[in-house]
């Protein structure tokens, strides 16, 4: 394995050259350190300044961040870039919680001008990063770090500190050093300041080693989010508020290989999977009987219907509560991924078109525990009809009723009741029923 390689500041600029064929609008992150004060420098320098824009994020922690702030301003207006400057609306106490905080923000200047966020990470801070994971018992997902696909542009990664530095003394650059990053109750800083410098000094070749892991890493994490796309094939719902995955591919699955997908399949909607939950949803996926559920942290769940998986947020089920909607007469009506049509001439098909009531209103609502509808002469459990219907689990849970009045007359796609027919005598209309994947 070879060592560090050597201080070179001018790869710098070569670095934000290849940054500026990443995109056509860049947003600098920047914190006011020496690391995104030399992006900024180096942007700057290769890039033309209408396709740059900075974004500095206070986290309301003190004199430091506010002068830090202001020292970013200062030199993008000096610079002639726009600058977007967010501050922390609560106070903020965590590491995690000023993560989340400054990546909403930056998130959202990105979007506001169609562009792609840049940071200042170092060869050394993907060093720390996969020190940190591994200390977590992080598998071969998390040993990629900051090589992992990201929509994210880290233009330094291969660049050291040394390099940085000494870019920032040859440019005369001003910034503010973090007075925080010497804190030891930090765990980075643990790492940086204790733990690190003692490996290295029993292995030179430390770093380059485990660069070597966790490009490996990258790579089978690559593969794996290539295979749920490809194979797995998740669908989002609720927009963005839940995911459906097909059982069978996880018929003949090992447990090692659901240990590898569920991750990434969570991540298609932003869920991040501790090791805990990762072996609960692997265990599931094989033994998880239907209507089963998954508590996973972070407030989400995984729940088993008969041919699939859905992951949503452990409340949702309060969502889908008794609340009606007025159906509309003369015009469709939404509601969830569900649309109600008037339809004049329809001839009824199956159970998704039939002719309704109007005398009374009509409302839809999603069925709950204890509904039923009358057929013939008998009154037959809704749930027990869903079931029958092959409508199990989350399914189930968000399946829309049809009322007149407060009796069920058409349960979509399933049942009609006796009073959801033409012969009743009562004025009516012809309704069709259409479920929209999102």
């Amino acid at each position: 394995m070879q060592a560090s390689p050597p201080t070179d500041p001018s790869r710098i600029l070569e670095a934000a050259r290849e940054l500026s064929r990443t995109a056509d609008t860049i947003v600098l992150a920047v914190s006011g350190g020496v690391d995104s004060m030399v992006l900024l420098d180096a942007a700057a320098s290769m890039i033309p300044r209408e396709r740059l824009r900075v974004a500095t994020f206070d986290h309301g922690t003190g004199e430091f961040a506010r002068r830090a702030a202001r020292l970013v301003r200062a030199r993008a207006r000096m610079l002639r870039i726009p600058c977007n400057s967010g501050r922390a609306r609560a106070a903020l106490s965590t590491e995690a919680e000023w993560r989340a905080a400054r990546w909403s923000f930056l998130r959202s200047v990105a979007r506001r001008v169609n562009g792609v966020v840049a940071t200042a990470h170092t060869r050394d801070d993907q060093v720390e990063t996969i020190v940190m994971r591994v200390l977590r018992g992080a598998g071969a997902r998390g040993l990629a770090g900051l090589y992992a696909r990201s929509d994210v542009e880290r233009p330094l990664i291969d660049c050291t500190r040394d390099e940085i530095l000494a870019y920032a003394r040859e440019r005369k650059l001003e910034w503010v050093d973090d007075p925080s990053n010497a804190l030891p109750v930090h765990f980075r800083n643990r790492v940086r300041h204790d733990l690190l410098p003692a490996m290295r000094r029993a292995d030179p070749a430390f770093d380059a080693g485990l660069l070597g892991i966790a490009r490996r890493a990258a790579a089978l994490r690559a593969m794996v989010e290539d295979t749920v796309v490809d194979r797995v094939r998740p669908s989002i719902r609720e927009g963005g508020a839940a995911l459906d995955v097909d059982a069978s591919p996880f018929a003949d699955a090992s447990l090692e290989v659901l240990r590898m997908l569920w991750p990434a399949i969570a991540a298609s909607i932003g869920v991040t999977l501790d090791r805990r939950g990762v072996e609960r949803l692997a265990d599931f996926a094989q033994h998880g009987r239907v209507g089963g559920r998954v508590q996973l942290a972070g407030g989400w769940e995984v729940v088993r219907a008969r041919s699939a998986f859905r992951l949503r947020k452990s409340s949702m089920d309060s969502t889908h509560d008794a609340t009606p909607s007025a159906i509309a007469l003369s015009n469709e009506t939404h509601w969830r991924e569900w649309i109600f049509r008037p339809a004049m001439d329809a001839v009824a098909r199956g159970n998704w078109v039939t002719w309704l009531p109007i005398d009374e209103v009509l409302r839809v609502r999603a069925w709950q525990p204890g509904d039923a509808i009358v057929h013939g002469a008998a009154r037959r459990k809704v749930k027990r009809l869903l079931s029958g219907a092959g409508i199990t689990g989350h399914e189930r849970a968000g399946w829309p009723v049809v009322m007149s009045g407060s009796q069920i007359v058409w349960i979509p796609g399933v049942r009609r009741s006796d009073a959801a027919s033409d012969r009743s005598g009562r004025p009516g209309l012809s309704f069709t029923c259409e479920h929209i994947d999102r």
